[in-house]
């Protein structure tokens, strides 16, 4: 399975009512993101499944990511995948795709760097995961525990 890791694009520094989970992305993040796309469209990226946190921002960039990725799907929503979540929990969900080509994960940090160094069996592996940034991890087993390979990492800045 192909799995994209995706954080979601820089956001506002605060809701008009306080709560991070209603933090929206800005038009810069947006922008960010359209370059991203592109660069990953030619890349041949084409999710099968796309999961995203239920914060508003990674809402955003995961319908952003289905718009420009030409997923016909529905972006399924899932707290798996809160800042805070667990990355063994959210393999257990990854794992129930594991008949589809790929799936793509939009969410947050600290998770997103827990995430792909869990996938890649390698817990003390630092990521500097950048906002807007696209991660490529190929699991060949979906088994209990994930052996991953990675494959490459896109930066925003990169794709600009």
């Amino acid at each position: 399975m192909e799995l994209y890791l995706l954080r979601h694009g820089i956001a506002e520094d605060s809701a008009p009512g306080g709560r991070d989970a209603d933090r929206e992305l800005t038009a810069e993040g947006k922008k960010k993101l359209r370059h991203l796309f592109k660069i990953a469209e030619e890349a041949d990226v084409r999710p099968k499944v796309i999961l995203s946190s239920p914060y508003r921002r990674a809402q955003q960039t995961a319908a952003l990511a289905a718009k420009h990725l030409g997923f016909n799907g529905e972006v399924s929503e899932t707290r798996v995948l809160v800042p805070e979540a667990n990355p063994a929990e959210a393999w257990e969900e990854v794992r129930l795709y594991k008949g589809e080509e790929s799936v793509m994960l939009v969410t947050h940090e600290p998770f997103v760097s827990r995430m792909a160094a869990y996938l890649l069996n390698s817990p003390s592996l630092l990521v500097d995961f950048k906002k807007g940034a696209l991660m490529r991890i190929d699991c060949e087993s979906m088994g209990a525990q994930p052996h991953g390979v990675l494959r490459w990492y896109l930066t925003s800045r990169i794709a600009a």
